[in-house]
């Protein structure tokens, strides 16, 4: 019982990055915008979390640090896709290979220190209950905020006007624009935000999931976030569902190596990625389902009328 509930723990916090990831970009791409560098704000986040908690010995500092460079970096892509009209598919590219180089050279210093651990939580008499105690109350913060973000996001965009207003945009930002609604400020808010959310994705891997730094310790969440949008067709709870489905197989194949299982590790270090690609080709071959929930202004660059 022991071994199956530390397994559902580390599920828990190997999905935990991929759900605050995915739950920004999917609401960037809700605006219309199509941004390829979660992995970059990821990692400038993760280092940036962990320069600042290991020089103030605080991890919420930490945190709260991580958020703000994920959201810095987020804007550099905001003002060169949304105001100054570039390619967004380069452009997010190109934030991802700016990101890892940075990252590594700010980081330098930082390999091999002693890193600063975000507690878990701790209710005495509760947190202690077997199975359940651990299992609900006994996960680090960020586990919860990531539950609570998943349902703001889900109560915002489908339950309130400014939501609303965000999805329409998403669908003809030419029809929104001409309806008066600030198609350029509604996006520069939702890309600061999914910056924000990968800056704390970031965070809660150098922070929480291994509390030290190591270069390139993403080692391509982003993507999986990316494709985790896709998979649950713009939706939140399905982000939900998608994210521990994929800590799952994450957490699997570790636990399969120290087990002992007669499959080359490389192979099986892989299964994250193989599953992605899987996945996104199953979803590719049902144009319906592809189609159903897409922002049909994705990804294209938006000029108001001078």
């Amino acid at each position: 019982m022991d071994i199956t509930v530390n397994i559902l723990l580390t599920i828990a916090t190997a999905a935990t990055p991929l759900l605050i990831a995915a739950i920004g970009e999917l609401v960037v791409e809700r605006s219309g915008v199509l941004n390829l560098g979660v992995e970059g704000m990821m990692i400038v986040g993760a280092v940036g979390g962990f320069g600042a908690g290991y020089l103030t010995g605080s991890p919420w500092i930490g945190l709260l640090a991580a958020i703000i460079v994920g959201a810095l970096f987020s804007l550099l892509f905001a003002v060169m896709t949304l105001s100054l009209a570039t390619n967004q598919v380069a452009t997010g590219l190109s934030l991802t290979l700016l990101g890892l180089g940075l990252s590594g050279m700010i980081g330098t210093s930082f390999v091999g220190q002693p890193g600063v651990r975000l507690p878990n939580l701790d209710i005495p008499g509760i947190s202690s209950i077997p199975v359940v105690g651990k299992l609900v109350f006994g996960q680090d913060p960020v586990f919860y905020i990531s539950i609570a973000l998943t349902a703001a996001v889900m109560w915002f965009l489908f339950k309130t006007r400014t939501g609303l207003t965000l999805r329409s945009i998403g669908d003809s930002h030419t029809s929104a624009h001409a309806l008066g609604i600030k198609v350029i400020r509604y996006r520069y808010l939702a890309v600061i935000f999914g910056g924000a959310c990968a800056g704390l994705a970031g965070g809660h891997l150098s922070l929480v999931y291994t509390p030290q730094w190591v270069e390139n310790m993403s080692a391509g969440r982003g993507w999986i976030a990316l494709a985790l949008v896709v998979f649950a067709s713009w939706r939140p709870w399905r982000v939900l569902a998608g994210a521990y489905i994929f800590g799952a197989v994450w957490i699997g194949q570790l636990h399969a190596q120290a087990f002992g299982i007669p499959v080359p590790s490389q192979f099986l270090s892989s299964l994250p990625y193989l599953a992605t690609v899987v996945v996104l080709v199953l979803i590719s071959r049902n144009k319906r389902l592809t189609m159903m929930n897409t922002p049909a202004s994705l990804g294209q660059p938006f000029v108001p009328d001078r």
